[in-house]
């Protein structure tokens, strides 16, 4: 079988993409029963961080010990990642020795760069430029929550603040799947023109449609989706205070932004939230608010994901050819250790 990466979401048609999500959807389903399909049964995954994770670790551990597989968490500093070894080499030997590999790196260029050398799937779990595992999740939730009447292709997603790894992964995957993007932001921090880009060919292929503007209330006014995130990430520790002299208080989701769009208007939120920055506690506790459904679904989409990519890559032997392999070995310790 042809070896496929998840590093973005671009990579992937709207059909396979879908896929993914129904995939993610009949696991969930079968596990609301308590019937989670134990597909991945002798598989491992490989967790490579470059830095701490609640949701990413959690999820992709629970996930593949639900599917009847074994996660290994390598933490940050534990193994060789292009340090005293190549990236390569490094991508080379755990590929020996797992059956698919997640890796939530500081710099994209890591996750690339290890991909071009495994030899099993690889699944970007986030980097400084995007985190498709977490907008398969987004949209899963989205459609969970979708207001009565409306279909996939109609939905209007709005993303307000900074033009991080999540709006732009938001971006690319709406767009491919011919839904309604708009990126409300200061000029500084909007989306930038390679993204735009991408998007547009998205548009082209699937219908769907974006926009970007500096006006919050215009953003708002028809979405049906208002999702926020932090402001700065790793490493712009710094311009915390332009950025938010920048943001605040105008491009905070706050009740009174909230007033502005649609009654059935839903917040989403990636989280962690800086509470009381980028969304007040009153929104993100709202009945509007479905951040905890959207944190849950982490778990659901991994398993989703990792069932997608490796369940067809694994070797299935008959029970005869298994007897046959157990009965030599058996054979063999009898008669050289008893």
């Amino acid at each position: 079988m042809t070896l496929k990466h998840f590093i973005h979401t671009y990579d992937f048609s709207k059909e396979e993409l879908l896929d993914m999500i129904e995939t993610t959807r009949l696991i969930k389903e079968a596990d609301r029963q308590g019937c989670t399909p134990h597909l991945l049964e002798g598989a491992t995954l490989a967790m490579i961080f470059e830095e701490p994770s609640t949701r990413t670790r959690i999820s992709f551990e629970v996930a593949m010990t639900e599917l009847g597989g074994h996660a290994l968490y390598l933490k940050p500093g534990e193994i060789h990642l292009g340090a005293r070894e190549s990236l390569g080499d490094t991508a080379k030997v755990i590929s020996r020795m797992t059956d698919v590999v997640m890796i939530r790196a500081l710099k994209h260029e890591t996750v690339t760069g290890f991909a071009k050398d495994a030899t099993v799937p690889v699944l970007n779990g986030l980097t400084d430029y995007n985190h498709p595992t977490q907008v398969i999740c987004d949209v899963f939730t989205m459609m969970e929550h979708m207001p009565a009447g409306k279909k996939l292709e109609d939905l209007n997603v709005t993303f307000i603040g900074d033009a991080t790894n999540v709006c732009s992964s938001l971006m690319f995957i709406t767009t491919r799947l011919g839904m309604h993007f708009t990126h409300g932001a200061p000029k500084k921090y909007q989306a930038p023109e390679a993204w735009q880009k991408i998007a547009e060919e998205n548009c082209k292929l699937s219908g769907g449609s974006f926009r970007i503007t500096d006006n919050p209330v215009e953003a708002v006014k028809d979405a049906d989706f208002i999702y926020t995130d932090l402001w700065w990430w790793v490493g712009q520790e710094d311009e915390i205070p332009e950025r938010r002299a920048a943001f605040m208080p105008d491009y905070q989701v706050n009740m009174d932004l909230l007033k502005k769009a649609p009654a059935t208007a839903k917040v989403m939120h990636c989280l962690p939230a800086s509470r009381g920055v980028e969304a007040t506690d009153e929104v993100l506790d709202s009945p509007q608010s479905i951040i905890f459904d959207q944190a849950e679904n982490r778990l659901h989409a991994e398993k989703g994901l990792l069932v997608y990519f490796v369940y067809p890559r694994l070797k299935r032997p008959s029970e005869a050819l298994k007897a046959f392999h157990q009965g030599r070995i058996e054979d063999f310790l009898e008669k050289k250790l008893f």
